[in-house]
């Protein structure tokens, strides 16, 4: 089952998803509440400001994916929407948490992705979310990555796939810079030059006001 979503899909799914564990008393969520959930300003990066047309055009996409769609059997006059990822995947409550987190705020370390799923699910230890990232790179296809390390951090961050592979380019480290010391040499001696110079034409100055002065005496 192959898997590109729209950078749209993915914020709309990760919405679906953090809204169905954390405030169940009010999900399904209509397509208002829906909005305001993707254009969030806490727990989101980059934080949007999707319209409903852009949100319903991202439903009926995942609804073609089987991962979301309209509520089943509500009774609401007013459509209502749910995630049905644990349908497609049938994930643990680790998987689900890292993945949604993944989803609503880009790579992330395992230290942040454990303090980030407080609300969503409780990690014991580092391990756990490791393994539970182990698991959704085990899957197949992968949905999630190890990124590159960059230079000068110490964790390795990891990226969902849902919306295709991640390519993040590593930054080479900052070379430290190489002094010329036959440059810097060139430079003392012509500064040195510079003083002479000046130290001459102030001698020269006061021979001119010393000889001046004398016409006056």
């Amino acid at each position: 089952m192959e898997i590109n979503l729209t950078e749209t899909e993915v914020r709309v799914l990760g919405s679906l998803i953090e809204k169905d564990i954390t405030t169940p008393e009010y999900y399904p969520l209509s397509l208002n509440a829906l909005v305001n959930a993707c254009n969030q300003k806490s727990n989101r990066d980059p934080v949007m400001q999707l319209d409903e047309d852009t949100v319903r055009d991202a439903l009926d996409g995942l609804q073609q994916q089987r991962m979301a769609g309209p509520a089943r059997g509500a009774d609401s006059r007013v459509t209502k929407y749910e995630q049905r990822l644990q349908e497609v995947f049938n994930f643990t409550r680790g998987e689900t948490a890292v993945l949604c987190v993944l989803l609503l705020r880009g790579p992330q370390t395992p230290g942040e992705l454990r303090g980030r799923t407080e609300r969503l699910h409780s990690f014991e230890t580092l391990e756990d979310v490791l393994s539970a990232l182990q698991k959704l790179m085990q899957r197949d296809p992968p949905l999630a990555k190890v990124l590159p390390r960059q230079p000068g951090t110490k964790e390795s961050r990891y990226a969902h796939l849902l919306g295709g592979d991640v390519v993040e380019v590593t930054l080479p480290a900052q070379p430290i810079p190489q002094v010329d010391s036959n440059a810097g040499a060139d430079r003392i001696a012509k500064l040195e030059e510079e003083v002479s110079e000046l130290r001459r034409e102030l001698g020269g100055l006061r021979d001119q006001m010393e000889r001046f002065r004398k016409q006056f005496e």
